[in-house]
Parts: structure tokens; C-alpha cells; sequence
């Protein structure tokens, strides 16, 4: 009997350790792989457009289960069984500057792609196609790029229990988290942000990017009033100003790298405090 219970002892101890060591060595979904997007400057091959597609007289976009089509066929090589991704450069309607130096940073780094989906060939023709929407990341609409579907590392997650909320710099390269995927302002865990800081500064797939901001530096968010830092009227204040930069810092959050251009990464963010907002910091670990 005791032989027994030591060996169901040992199992569930095995079971449990299995059990935690897959929680631990999670990986990021196809979703974040695959729908992220990226901010870069490299030229896009555009040959191959979505031209419309099935019901075009009554739809404008495109989206799961939808049959588009293409224009490239059997006599550029597409046979049924290919896939393809759909991707589109946007532009933020939102004029605001959310930080100083976003507009000019954002110029620098590149244009924002977004990911639209993967889609399936159904049926071809000589010089076009019909695909399925067989994954959606948002809509699909008229004049899209479609590319091949490249193959993508997924980085291995580290446990959130490694976060140090009070960890001291790097000294590795910094950075800024330039905005969010659709432009958001405001991201948490498992949210996209995009960093001016890329393959072309030894950035790869796999890096992590510790999250933070510092008070005081009156370069305040869009949404704050001036010198809030420093004196909120009726919620005190110092007498001097505070130097930023010997302040410490409050760190946010982190993120692991899941795309990279050559100046500018894809981060997904795996762990937050509170919300991080374009015009914070980011550095390396």
C-alpha cells in the first residue's frame, strides 16, 4: 500500500512539474504572430492586389469565410492550396500628437502595415484566383497586397513571475513606444506596440524590452495638464523642481519582440501594471 501511494505520489509531483513547466515556456498565438503588424521603410512587392470579390456589388470589405479574388493565376504559378497573407499601409485620421516628437519619429522609423489575414486558394484561372478568408485579422478591402506567407520565429515567453518592477537600467540601447497597433494610445498585456528601435540596432525576435517613464520631465502625455509632477492644486506640491533624471523611474511593464525592421520592432506586451501609453520609454534587458 505504501509502495503504492508513493508511486501516485510521484506522478502527480511529475504531473504538476510537466504542468508548470509548459505554463512557464508558453508561446505567443497565431494572432499575435500573423495579425501584429509592423513599422517599417522597406519597400513592399505590390504586384498582387486583392481586386474584389464574391457579392462586390453589395460589399465593400472582406472578412472570414469570404471568397476574394486576385490577379495572379495559373500562368504566374498560383495553383489551389496556396496561401497567402493580405497586408495595407494606414494612416492615422487622429492629427493629435500624443507625445513631442511623435509625428517626426514615426517619419523616420517608416510606414505603420497592417496585417489583414491569411487567405486559401479555392479555384484559379489563367490570370486570377479565387481564396478563401481562412483567417481574419481585420477586413479585407479592395487593392490589398497579397504576399506569400512568410515563416515567422515564435519566440518562447518568459514567466511572469520574472517582472521586476524595480529593476535598475540596462544601459542597453532606449527607445520609445511610438504608438500601438490601429495608432491605440493606451496598450496592456497581450496589446501590440510598435518601438523605434530595430533589426538595424541588433534588435531580433526573441529580445525583450522593459517598459517605464520618468516623472517630472514636463514633456507631458496629451492627456495630462503641465507640471503635474510637480503640484496638483490642493494635492500638494515641492517647493523645487525635481530633476527627472534622479528620480527613480517607474517601470510598467515589459514586452517580448515577435517582428523586426530595420528601424523599428513589433513588441507584444506580455506583462503590465497599469496601462502603457505612447511617448513612454523602452529599454533592452
Amino acid at each position: 500500500m505504501g509502495a503504492k501511494l508513493l508511486i501516485m505520489g510521484g506522478m502527480i509531483l511529475l504531473a504538476t512539474t510537466v504542468a508548470s513547466a509548459q505554463a512557464k515556456t508558453r508561446a505567443p498565438i497565431q494572432n499575435d504572430m500573423y495579425c501584429s503588424g509592423v513599422v517599417s521603410d522597406e519597400a513592399v512587392p505590390s504586384e498582387t492586389i486583392l481586386i474584389t470579390g464574391e457579392f462586390a456589388n453589395t460589399l465593400t470589405t472582406f472578412g472570414q469565410g469570404d471568397y476574394i479574388y486576385i490577379n495572379k493565376g495559373t500562368s504566374k504559378g498560383v495553383k489551389v492550396g496556396d496561401e497567402f497573407i493580405a497586408i495595407r499601409a494606414v494612416k492615422d485620421e487622429n492629427k493629435t500628437q500624443w507625445f513631442s516628437w511623435e509625428d517626426s519619429i514615426l517619419n523616420k522609423i517608416g510606414k505603420i502595415w497592417e496585417d489583414e489575414g491569411r487567405v486559401r486558394v479555392v479555384a484559379t484561372q489563367e490570370n486570377t484566383s479565387v481564396a478563401q478568408v481562412i483567417h481574419s485579422c481585420s477586413y479585407m478591402q479592395r487593392g490589398d497586397i497579397i504576399l506569400p506567407v512568410p515563416s515567422r520565429e515564435t519566440p518562447v515567453l518568459k514567466p511572469e513571475e520574472a517582472f521586476d518592477r524595480f529593476a535598475p537600467a540596462s544601459g542597453k540601447p532606449l527607445a520609445m513606444v511610438v504608438t500601438g497597433k490601429e495608432y491605440h494610445v493606451s496598450m496592456g498585456t497581450n496589446d501590440i506596440a510598435y518601438v523605434n528601435l530595430g533589426a538595424g540596432q541588433g534588435v531580433k525576435v526573441g529580445d525583450y524590452f522593459r517598459v517605464f517613464r520618468y516623472s517630472g520631465t514636463e514633456t507631458e502625455l496629451a492627456y495630462q495638464g503641465k507640471r503635474n509632477a510637480f503640484k496638483v492644486y490642493g494635492f500638494g506640491g515641492v517647493s523645487d523642481k525635481y530633476k527627472w533624471d534622479t528620480v527613480p523611474r517607474q517601470i510598467i511593464g515589459e514586452g517580448v519582440v515577435v517582428r523586426t525592421a530595420p528601424n523599428a520592432s513589433t513588441v507584444l506586451l506580455t506583462f503590465t501594471l497599469s496601462e502603457v501609453y505612447s511617448g513612454d520609454y523602452v529599454e533592452l534587458e
